[in-house]
């Protein structure tokens, strides 16, 4: 077993769950929070077998459906130094809007 993830940064999440249009979000984020913080992701294969509907994206971002797919989390994986950095998270309106491969 490697190093669990670091993730950059929760209060990204939190404030985005705090937002009362946004509140059904924070149990799914919780739990998405929970299991990569405890995960040994080296490559993305194994964020597939967690995550089957998980989009991968260049520049090693990935596209993480969040409430039933309600929600779009993007982020930014570093897997020589175990790091999650949080892109954004939004609505699938919200996340049509951004480059995210570049975000």
């Amino acid at each position: 077993m490697g190093l669990y993830m670091r993730i950059i940064s929760r209060k990204t999440l939190i404030n985005f769950w705090e937002q009362p249009e946004y509140r059904d979000a924070e149990q799914p984020l919780k739990a998405w929070f929970a299991e990569a913080k405890h995960a040994d992701w080296k490559t993305s294969s194994d964020i597939k077998e967690k995550y089957r509907n998980a989009s991968f994206l260049g520049n090693n971002h990935v596209v993480f459906n969040i409430a039933g797919n309600k929600y779009r989390l993007v982020v930014k994986l570093q897997y020589n130094t175990c790091t999650v950095y949080i892109r954004f998270i939004g609505t699938h309106a919200q996340y049509n809007k951004i480059d995210a491969e570049n975000i």
